[in-house]
């Protein structure tokens, strides 16, 4: 009978590093949601590429006075020399585009187009950032109660959110935004409009995130982590706020983030109506308006504006889908 053959203390310690060899540190340990959150979205070269285009975008935005400065451009500088007088549309080809005026003047004044762009692009993004993080607020807070509490606490809401979503939002928004002159609640001119704007949209929208974050919660309020912070003592406000929010994030995060294109074209909307962003202040949608009596003479000045309006809502909706494939896989 063969003997067994023992083995020795160091030989046997010596196993697990040579399975180990050639492993990377970083292959062995653990990733936090946000890292795997991450690693997917990158992966993603479509979001990614919206979501340059939307870091892009706000640095353009937030930056635009600076820019302007700069390079010299006054998006009110009229530059009458270049308008056609019989046709008051610009002279040259393409919008009289030239090395000066890299999209051509604006028809009738004359003004540049390229720095009416960028002084656009600011109004778009803060009424549409602001009515986002109005109706988020508001929507979070009855949808977190609403699908805690349930019983009559949610069918009060719940009917609530249905009202809103019934309301003819853009006839209400044509209304008052018609009815507040200049001086009403103390603001004027810019200011005052862009706090319609952000009002009307972000108060009349937030069902949507409402809906979203009722549904969620109602899914997640009788979890284990849930009943372990009732059996240690935990009341329903420090429930929903330390144990049920932080578990929103991610679907707060991506439909606000689709929400905020949803909000820039009806920022336009109202402008192209004339009731939103007043001249001679820029935006996206008072530049369309102004287009109509002249897209026969000049098609660029209708055709640039529309543009930049479609890759915005593009990238934000590329962005919006991204980050909700990476945070949520099962939603593919």
């Amino acid at each position: 009978m063969t003997a067994p053959i023992e083995t020795t203390g160091s030989a046997a310690e010596a196993q697990p590093e040579a399975v180990l060899t050639g492993v990377k540190q970083s292959q062995i340990e653990g990733r936090s949601l946000g890292q795997i959150a991450w690693s997917r979205f990158k992966r993603d070269k479509v979001a990614v590429a919206g979501g340059i285009v939307v870091i892009l975008l706000v640095l353009l935005a937030v930056l635009s006075k600076p820019i302007q400065a700069v390079f010299g451009l006054d998006p009110n500088e009229f530059h009458q020399d270049l308008i056609d007088p019989a046709l008051l549309a610009p002279k040259g080809d393409w919008g009289g585009i030239s090395w000066s005026h890299p999209l051509g003047v604006e028809p009738q004044y004359g003004r540049d187009i390229l720095s009416r762009i960028i002084e656009g692009s600011w109004v778009s993004l803060v009424v549409a950032v602001g009515a986002t993080l109005l109706s988020v607020v508001i929507g979070v807070f009855f949808g977190v109660v609403s699908g805690f509490y349930g019983g009559w606490v949610d069918t009060v809401i719940s009917r609530m959110m249905d009202t809103f979503l019934a309301f003819p939002l853009l006839l209400f928004a044509i209304s008052i935004s018609a009815a507040l002159q200049d001086g009403a609640f103390g603001l004027e001119g810019l200011p005052l409009r862009l706090a319609v704007l952000i009002f009307v949209i972000g108060f009349f929208s937030w069902p949507y995130m409402g809906r979203i974050v009722r549904a969620q919660t109602m899914s997640l309020r009788n979890r284990e982590f849930v009943e372990a912070a009732r059996s240690l003592g935990a009341r329903g406000p420090f429930i929903l706020f330390r144990e049920l929010l932080p578990n929103l994030v991610a679907p707060i995060l991506v439909y606000s983030t689709l929400l905020i294109p949803s909000n820039i074209l009806f920022e336009a909307g109202l402008s192209y109506l004339g009731v939103g962003i007043a001249p001679p202040q820029a935006s996206w949608g008072g530049m369309l308006t102004n287009a109509i009596d002249f897209y026969q003479n000049d098609p660029m000045y209708m055709i640039v504006p529309g543009v930049a309006i479609f890759i915005t809502v593009l990238a934000f909706n590329l962005l919006g889908d991204g980050l909700r494939d990476a945070l949520d896989p099962r939603s593919k």
